[in-house]
């Protein structure tokens, strides 16, 4: 099959020799660059310039400085802007597509099918969530003539990962712009091209210069830089559980509210009634999507006792039967790991439950046959074992699924609650009111049934535990999340 190539647009924006960062309205320049690869073949992509702590500094002035310019603008304006940046993104929606290919890995048709528009739609969801909004709330106390406000914070910072850098950097930053707050993002090192774009159609849309800042930099000097900010009035962070714990240390020293949106392990539960062909389908996409790299999907599958033999061996059928390949190909259904370093890191994990005596039942390799030699690919894989394997509890992101037997809906629902973290998990079964029941014993942000990652604006997707805390995204509470809530009252 051969390479798609990319679109004209997309290799106009990456032919200068370095792609500068965006603050303040401008384009900067600096002598610090990194090298974004493509992780279908290791080769070289583009050159990114990198910001410091100076930049990460005038980065969050501007954004202080173009705060009340902001704050104070009509809704309906920063709605319009919004709704303008949801449009452009729509309109360029293959460059969009081709960056997240040959940056983060995925295939072209996931990133155009799912990322590029959903993160289009976020913008015009919270465009219209600002207007619907209540800013001003009477409390009908009998002692005081009184009310809340609900006001903007000021500057709000982000830090994003490598997996979904453009859906989780609208994810962010739309509520945040339309609560009347400012922003300045770090994106992953690893992947900044679709944010770095995103930022030139926030340029075309007209936004005020400050309002929007991208900083790529590394997350030492620039996430550091940027969280310990005392200019910034709330902290967004989205990544590893580790790193998630020190940025909360930091911010809590500070006492700047901070999101913290986490890993996973997430737990599917399927019943010995479960559709067994409907929960192969959806939990082998789910396993495969992003090639794994995706903190909310189903890595432990528990299966009941009386269908695991069935289940398993479609599975395994099912998950070798995954076109792996060059994203930019149309058949491709699953793309490289996004680094060297990410695939190094899913073989250990696979080594190592290996070692610990769990069975690998189908995959466990990278792939390196004809074009995919040179690339960052991994074998779709299933690892079977008990709940005592180390990686049967804790977060690989790659490809892999843990197998575990149960035979007891009760028990099950304590196993899998063992656990350390708590953002997404599922139930499979035909009946209903057992499927209710389960999914709402089971503790996470997110309980799905008979499907796995269930996204939908106005569904508040958050996490509890070891997944993450400070509130979620994708819905009404998410842009109540952005505004400070103060009290105006006077005695009768």
């Amino acid at each position: 099959m051969t390479i798609q190539t990319l679109d004209p647009k997309t290799l106009e924006f990456l032919e200068p020799a370095t792609l500068p960062f965006y603050v303040n309205g401008q384009w900067s320049q600096s002598e610090q660059t990194l090298t974004v690869e493509n992780p279908a073949t290791g080769t070289r992509v583009a050159d990114v310039c990198l910001a410091d702590a100076k930049a990460t500094d005038q980065a969050v002035l501007a954004a202080d400085e173009a705060f009340p310019v902001w704050r104070k603008a009509e809704v309906a304006f920063r709605s319009e802007k919004l709704r303008k940046l949801a449009q452009l993104i729509e309109r360029d929606s293959q460059v969009l597509a081709d960056l997240e290919c040959i940056d983060v890995g995925k295939p072209v048709a996931a990133a155009i099918g799912f990322d590029v528009p959903f993160a289009a739609q976020c913008f015009e969801y919270f465009a219209q969530v600002a207007l619907d909004a209540e800013y001003e709330v009477d409390l009908g106390l009998s002692v005081t003539d009184s009310k809340t406000i609900k006001r903007p914070y000021g500057v709000a910072g982000f830090i994003f990962p490598w997996n979904f850098p453009l859906t989780l950097c609208a994810w962010g930053i739309a509520p945040a712009l339309a609560a009347g707050n400012t922003v300045v993002i770090k994106p992953a090192s690893e992947t900044p091209l679709s944010t770095l774009y995103l930022a030139k159609l926030v340029e075309e849309a007209g936004f005020p210069a400050g309002t929007v800042n991208v900083i790529p930099g590394k997350g030492s000097v620039v996430g550091e830089a940027l969280t310990s900010h005392p200019k910034v009035k709330l902290m967004s962070f989205t990544g590893s559980t580790e790193v998630g714990r020190h940025i909360g240390e930091v911010c809590g020293r500070n006492l700047v509210p901070a999101k913290l949106e986490l890993g996973g392990k997430g737990a599917a539960v399927i019943c010995q009634d479960a559709d067994i062909d409907q929960a192969v389908e959806g939990l082998c996409g789910a396993i495969s999507l992003n090639a794994g790299q995706v903190c909310c999907t189903a890595s432990r599958w528990y299966i009941h006792e009386s269908i695991y033999d069935e289940f398993v061996a479609k599975a395994k059928a099912t998950l070798e039967a995954v076109v792996v390949d060059n994203g930019l190909k149309a058949s491709s259904q699953m793309g490289p790991m996004c680094t060297h370093r990410q695939m190094a890191k899913v073989l250990e994990c696979i080594a190592e439950a290996q070692a610990n005596g769990a069975e690998v039942v189908t995959g466990g390799q990278r792939l390196m046959s004809g074009e995919l030699d040179k690339g960052y690919f991994i074998q779709p894989t299933l690892l079977a074992g008990n709940d005592d394997n180390p990686w049967a509890q804790e977060e690989i992101f790659g490809p892999v699924a843990f197998l575990l037997k149960f035979s007891d809906e009760e028990e099950v629902v304590e196993r899998a609650n063992r656990n350390p973290y708590g953002l997404s998990n599922s139930v499979w079964t035909q009946d209903s009111d057992k499927a209710q029941w389960i999914a709402a014993e089971l503790v996470a942000g997110n309980s799905w049934i008979n499907a796995h990652n269930v996204f939908e604006y106005g569904l508040h997707y958050g996490a509890c535990n070891q997944s993450g805390c400070g509130g979620g995204v994708n819905s009404k509470a998410t842009f109540e999340g952005y505004l400070r809530h103060q009290s105006v009252a006077a005695i009768r």
